[in-house]
Parts: structure tokens; sequence; C-alpha cells
């Protein structure tokens, strides 16, 4: 019988190719928001050291169950931290060395207060890394598009430092995807 993790091993593959520039071999506690069934939940826990923590954040039950079921298919020593919330609103988690949103912000209008709040969930230092299809063009299935120069605009209007594109890939679906990341400051006063 084959494994969620090799049925999906393409995406997961794609999903690590995005987010290793900005997560690998780091450890800590971190949060997927948005994390569906969980491939890139499954990039990032296979890219972080083992002693690592992830809290698969998401506002549908069904997409976290399947989470739980991929995982103990594919990774039965991983024990990810369901949490079934929406990110727009004030979230409950530990303070967070990492925040990863793949492919969630592009469902929000309305970026910058949301990101403003996320971003007081991470501890200083701490990183987000972001992956978007890089169009400014929306549609049905990216509603709200952030592409590259708006991400690096909005992560400095939301205090991150050193906001970079770490990454950029061809995609089937609207041209390009890309990876991006900022930091806390060492010093949150």
């Amino acid at each position: 019988m084959t494994t969620w993790a090799t049925r999906e091993a393409r995406r997961i593959d794609k999903a690590r190719s995005l987010l290793r520039p900005g997560v690998e071999d780091l450890r800590g506690t971190w949060a997927d928001l948005g994390c569906g069934d969980g491939i890139f939940t499954a990039a990032l826990y296979t890219l972080l050291a083992p002693e690592s923590q992830v809290y698969a954040v998401d506002k549908s039950q069904r997409a976290l169950d399947a989470l739980v079921r991929n995982f103990a298919e594919s990774y039965p020593e991983a024990a990810p931290h369901p949490v079934l919330a929406d990110f727009t609103r004030p979230l409950s988690l530990p303070r967070l060395d990492g925040l990863l949103m793949a492919n969630s912000l592009h469902f929000v209008r309305r970026k910058q207060p949301v990101l403003t709040q996320l971003v007081t969930l991470l501890k200083p230092g701490g990183r987000l890394v972001l992956v978007e299809y890089n169009t400014s063009r929306g549609n049905f299935a990216v509603p709200h598009p952030l592409d590259e120069a708006g991400f690096l605009a909005l992560a400095a209007k939301v205090g991150l430092r050193g906001p970079r594109i770490l990454v950029k890939i061809p995609s089937s679906f609207l041209g390009e995807m890309y990876a991006g990341m900022g930091l806390t400051p060492e010093q949150i006063s």
C-alpha cells in the first residue's frame, strides 16, 4: 500500500523546493496557516529539525481531519497540532519561531491588518515565510493575489525586516509561484 506522502510526492517536493531556502534545518515552534490537507505542512515538517513543533491551522474541520489521517499514514512519528481556527481572527497559539502562509493570504482582501496581527505571534527574530502566485490578476481560485512586489511592500509595512524573495518557480496555474520571507526585529518593544 502506498502512503499519502508517496501518492502526493510531486506536490510535496514542489512545496519543499519553495520552502527549503527559508526553513531547512531550523528548529522551533511553527504554524502553517490555512494548511488544508497538509501538502505544505508535510514539506515544512520534513525540512525542520526533528524536535520542532508544527501547528496546523485551518478553518475547515474536514481539512484538519484529512491532515491528521495523512500524517498518521505517512509520518507516524510526527505529532502535528491541528487547530480549528480562522487565521484572519485572533489566534490562540504559543509564541512562534516561524509562520508559514502557503497559498492562503490570497483569500484575504485586507491583508495588512491581518498580517499585522499575525506577526505579533512571532518571537523576536522569528520569520514569516509566504508562498503565493506571482500575479496581480485574480481569478476564482486566487481572488486577492499578492505579487512579489506587493509582498515586499506589505512585509515592510507590517514591521518585518529584510523582506526578500527566496525563490521563484514556474507554475502551470498563473505562471509563477514565489516564496518570500521577512523577519521580526530581534528586540520587540
